[in-house]
């Protein structure tokens, strides 16, 4: 690991941050290891790409959407009220705490649609294989 070490330069006062490298040896390992470990760099970005794929997903890309408009529309809320008078010192902190309980109960609020719409298109296709099923039979 490199440390990183400050000097001042000349008498100006200003501050130099240097890394320090460590023995070569460290690094000659490092790169040691990666060639032989070529096989689990496939296996660890798998992982990593299925994650980015999730991140893009419309359901996740909607979640955001909706907690990010109810933790606007809490601390636009909070700053109209702080406009008509209700000023008090920890009013920012509340303001967060707020937007961030309204954004919870918005993404909660969204997931449970969702999965009320998975349950109810399930049902409809069972129902539907049900009667298909016996009138074939």
């Amino acid at each position: 690991m490199a440390k990183r070490a400050t000097k001042t330069e000349g008498g100006s006062g200003k501050k130099l941050a240097k890394k320090s490298g460590g023995s070569g040896g460290s690094r000659s390992r490092g790169n040691s290891s990666r060639a032989s470990g070529s096989g689990s760099r496939s296996s660890q970005s798998d992982p990593v790409d299925a994650l980015i794929k999730l991140l893009q997903s419309p359901l996740v890309i909607d979640l955001l959407a909706v907690g990010a408009t109810a933790a606007l529309a809490a601390i636009t809320e909070h700053r109209s009220g702080r406009a008509q008078g209700a000023m008090d010192a920890r009013g920012s902190k509340k303001a967060l705490k707020a937007a961030g309980k309204a954004a919870a109960a918005a993404v909660g609020r969204r997931i449970a649609n969702e999965f009320d719409e998975i349950r109810t298109a399930s049902k409809r296709a069972r129902d539907s294989r049900e009667t298909t099923a016996d009138a074939t039979a």
